[in-house]
């Protein structure tokens, strides 16, 4: 597998707390950058906010009934712009910016590897390059549906039974990423934001980009 350089992911099953998380690293980027030598940061996710991304997101909502399959496509295309498109991913970490993403990769290979077999996103995922560092936020799904009990209306995925087994599955998936090459680092997303804030910065901070 490739690995992007200056690439972090974020990834977690839902209500781990990886949207808040990437908001308080942006925070601590802007409150710290007078202080600290630090790079360029670029927060993204996926699916992002083009025309795909938005498609994705009405089928998340149950507004547009999808196939599964079809899901899995949309994924596919909306992180290939993503990632290749002007002003992209790939771009941005070309020219030395530290770009952060809110979900990639693992999360098709786990979510839609449930609901439409491993071989499709397997496929449509292979040849993407593969992030430098990866955060797991994890915490145990009953703890994360306490999180997200509040929302109006759940996503097609938010769902106790769904989340165990997503979480499994991430944990199945993690070691062969791994021995691809890339970093990945476990966070338990259980402790107080400020704590799990803590744990990031002092994960990421080892990357070569903050050495110059």
């Amino acid at each position: 597998m490739k690995i992007l350089k200056n690439f972090v992911v974020f990834e977690g099953i839902d209500g781990s707390g990886t949207t808040t998380q990437l908001n308080l690293l942006e925070t601590f980027f802007s409150q710290n950058r007078e202080k600290l030598p630090l790079p360029p940061f670029h927060k993204t996710y996926e699916p992002t906010n083009s025309s795909i991304g938005q498609m994705i997101r009405s089928a998340l909502r149950k507004e547009v009934p999808l196939e599964a399959e079809t899901v899995a496509l949309l994924f596919a295309a909306d992180r290939n712009e993503h990632l290749f498109g002007k002003g992209g991913i790939e771009e941005r970490c070309g020219r030395g910016e530290l770009v952060v993403s809110d979900r990639y990769t693992p999360s098709s290979l786990v979510y839609q590897g449930i609901t439409c077999g491993e071989e499709l996103p397997l496929a449509l995922n292979r040849d993407f390059p593969g992030p430098e560092l990866l955060l797991f936020f994890d915490i145990d799904p009953v703890n994360a549906q306490d999180r997200i009990a509040s929302r109006e209306l759940k996503e097609i995925y938010e769902y106790l039974d769904f989340q165990i087994q997503v979480r499994q599955c991430y944990k199945n998936l993690l070691p062969a990423l791994a021995e691809q090459g890339v970093r990945v680092e476990t966070i338990d997303a259980s402790l107080p934001p400020s704590e799990v804030a803590r744990e990031v910065w002092k994960t990421m901070e080892k990357l070569p980009i903050f050495k110059g």
